[in-house]
């Protein structure tokens, strides 16, 4: 039950509460069978996903169809022009239908959701230099250390780290204001440095907002507008009087979310191949890559103690690690185990709250996650 069936029940239960569908037994079958059922491998995110792009076709249709129109008028106007006896050798220019693209833009409302920036030899990133606003050096550290914090700005070397210390721009806010509002665009990042915050939704329109958490010092908001370039997802609105730092769209994008993606790409392939995640989406990978911190131990160095307890999960990128145990009160630990790459340990204590069964010391260098 633990090793099988739980693994399949508590995310299934987990993405219920988060989706409230008024026939739930509807629900569970549907995710079973997008999940798990004997079928080609699409999970419940990318069906989510393709809903999506569904939803977009008839707009891009409407793009496509309104420039098709206006190359046919200029091919007439360029047989006329070669039927009246034109010798000119220059390739003939002609101009967007600026005012039909303005009229059927009109008609589509407001800007929705759309894709993440492109960037390709066709779509070159132009040269960036981030601002920079002085800061006292205790302000730096201070900052420095609030950024640890937070989780999406643990891939960043100390350079990168350094141009977004500059870049960031303090925002103090007062009990009662509203720092971004549901449905808005974003553009900028925000970590809160002091103050508490409450973040709050509306599913339904009419509906009363929906408290889903509150942000603390250290805590980071507001990465999805700019990762995405979708409106602002949830209403946040400091509780208190609140000291904020924020990072505009274009730093951002150059440096947090460029390393993050190499972060990620390093990764992914990686977790693939680890037994204990083979029922995790790319999706839910993708997140863990995100998440997961590097750290290296030299050889001989203990990774866990016998005895401790045990908050963290260690995949083996590269080296080789052994584990020890001690068998018999008064006796020295034996070898009871032999890790090498793409092998685990540590999950024990995590899946069964207790303390750490063995050690694991280093055999040679070691690089894990």
């Amino acid at each position: 039950m633990q090793s099988k069936v739980d693994d399949i029940l508590k995310p299934m239960v987990i993405q219920c509460f988060m989706e409230e569908p008024a026939d739930p037994v509807e629900f569970f079958l549907e995710y079973l069978k997008m999940n798990h059922g004997n079928r080609p491998s699409v999970n419940y995110n990318e069906k989510m996903e393709l809903e999506f792009l569904r939803k977009e076709v008839p707009l891009l249709q409407e793009r496509i169809q309104g420039l098709s129109a206006s190359a046919s008028t200029a091919d007439d106007k360029d047989s006329d022009a070669s039927a009246s006896g034109s010798d000119d050798d220059e390739d003939d220019v002609f101009d967007l239908p600026t005012e039909q693209v303005k009229a059927t833009q009109a008609k589509r409302g407001p800007r929705q959701s759309v894709s993440a920036e492109a960037f390709g030899n066709w779509n070159k990133k132009e040269e960036f230099k981030a601002p920079h606003y002085e800061k006292a050096e205790e302000t730096v550290q201070a900052l420095k250390a609030r950024l640890g914090q937070a989780f999406m700005f643990s891939n960043l070397n100390p350079d990168e780290l350094m141009i977004v210390l500059g870049a960031m721009q303090m925002v103090q806010k007062s009990a009662g204001d509203v720092v971004i509002k549901q449905g808005d665009d974003g553009d900028n990042l925000y970590v809160v440095e002091t103050g508490k915050l409450r973040c709050t939704k509306v599913f339904e329109a009419g509906a009363d907002p929906v408290h889903l958490l509150d942000y603390q010092p250290g805590d980071a908001f507001g990465e999805l507008s700019l990762l995405y370039n979708v409106p602002r997802a949830a209403t946040i609105e400091a509780l208190e009087d609140s000291v904020l730092w924020a990072l505009d769209r274009r730093t951002f994008n150059h440096i947090v979310k460029d390393s993050a993606q190499h972060k990620r790409e390093k990764y992914e392939e990686f977790l693939q191949h680890v037994s204990i995640l083979q029922n995790m989406d790319s999706y839910e990978r993708s997140k863990l890559s995100d998440a997961i911190v590097e750290k290296w131990f030299e050889e001989g160095e203990y990774v866990i103690k016998e005895g401790e307890q045990g908050d963290i999960f260690y995949l083996i990128m590269s080296g080789q690690a052994v584990a020890t145990k001690t068998l018999e009160p008064g006796k020295p630990p034996v070898n009871v185990a032999n890790y090498a790459e793409g092998d685990y340990f540590g999950e024990r204590a995590l899946l069964k709250n207790e303390p750490r069964a063995a050690n694991i010391l280093a055999k040679t260098r070691l690089q894990v996650v």
